[in-house]
């Protein structure tokens, strides 16, 4: 089941990246490695609320990293609907609303600083049954003040500036089965 989400996850960001670039530029980049989609590991979590909030994050994070805060406000919409029906997320549950409601992708951005943190935090503490997610950080995002995110593959697509440093931070912790 959780590998139909994230093969239609994967095809949905692919298509809506495809679909709203249709400059020549973003046609060659679609041709570099700069901008091809990763391949996610597979990660089950035990609770479907918890596991299908990480799949929203995912989808979250990954229009912000294609700078697209409509579709931002959608995702962060979508989570927060999850996010309500899990014991303890009430601030993350807060934080994903703000974030649907507002139409600055910057602000989204700071946003999501915050909400990153929250759901980091939440998702060590939830029993996974396969696969690992990934703690990245780039020092470089919010001025300087850095910014954490979760993913669910070791290669760096960076939420907080999108082509602008798409390849800007690194692995920092590796979440996984206890």
């Amino acid at each position: 089941m959780n590998k139909i989400k994230l093969f239609a996850s994967t095809f949905l960001l692919i298509a809506t990246y495809v679909s709203c670039n249709q400059t020549q530029e973003a046609t060659e980049a679609i041709a570099t490695d700069s901008v091809t989609v990763p391949v996610p590991v597979a990660i089950e979590l035990k609770d479907a609320n918890s596991d299908l909030a990480y799949q929203q994050y995912l989808h979250l994070k990954d229009v912000l990293v294609l700078s697209d805060s409509t579709q931002a406000q959608g995702a962060a919409k979508d989570l927060a609907g999850t996010l309500v029906k899990i014991p303890g997320s009430k601030n993350s549950t807060k934080m994903a609303y703000d974030m649907a409601s507002e139409g600055s992708l910057s602000k989204q951005r700071i946003i999501f600083t915050i909400l990153s943190k929250e759901l980091i935090t939440m998702f060590k503490k939830v029993d996974i049954s396969s696969g690992s997610m990934f703690v990245q950080y780039c020092p470089m995002a919010n001025d300087g003040g850095g910014g954490y995110w979760l993913a669910s593959e070791t290669e760096i697509r960076n939420p907080y500036y999108g082509d602008e440093m798409l390849n800007c931070g690194e692995v920092k912790e590796t979440i996984a089965k206890k």
